[in-house]
């Protein structure tokens, strides 16, 4: 999870930069009465954005709901309800798992590929559930 957050910091900070430098450069074209190109910084259509479900709940020794159909590009964030800890664990290693959770633990994986992803709990393995990603 530390790599995954520093990943982030770094394309958001090379983010940052290009437009900082771009946003330079297209004042001067401005000024110089060139034109003026499109703000590299400007939102992606809707379709591209990554979108948020759930949570899927960790109630009662169970996911709930136990499977769930989301688009590309959607995070599915699991909420550990019980008073014991619970995992959210690829079956397959396709997705990075969870850590422990303790009660009110939260864990999220955004989903980037199609496929079905399958989970278990490794402190609890009959506990089982799918992501299926369209």
């Amino acid at each position: 999870m530390r790599w995954r957050t520093l990943q982030i910091w770094a394309v958001l900070g090379a983010e940052l930069i290009a437009g900082f430098l771009a946003g330079g450069c297209r004042e001067s074209n401005a000024a110089a009465g060139g034109p003026v190109s499109p703000s590299p910084m400007a939102e992606p259509p809707a379709a591209t954005q990554p979108s948020a479900t759930g949570p899927v709940g960790i109630d009662n020794f169970s996911y709930n709901p136990e499977v769930i159909t989301v688009p590309v590009g959607t995070t599915v964030t699991w909420v550990n309800h019980d008073d014991v800890p619970h995992t959210v664990t690829s079956a397959d290693k396709r997705f990075v798992s969870s850590p422990a959770l303790d009660t009110d633990g939260r864990f999220s994986q955004t989903f980037t590929a199609p496929g079905t992803y399958a989970y278990y709990c490794a402190v609890h393995p009959h506990m089982t559930g799918k992501v299926i990603v369209k």
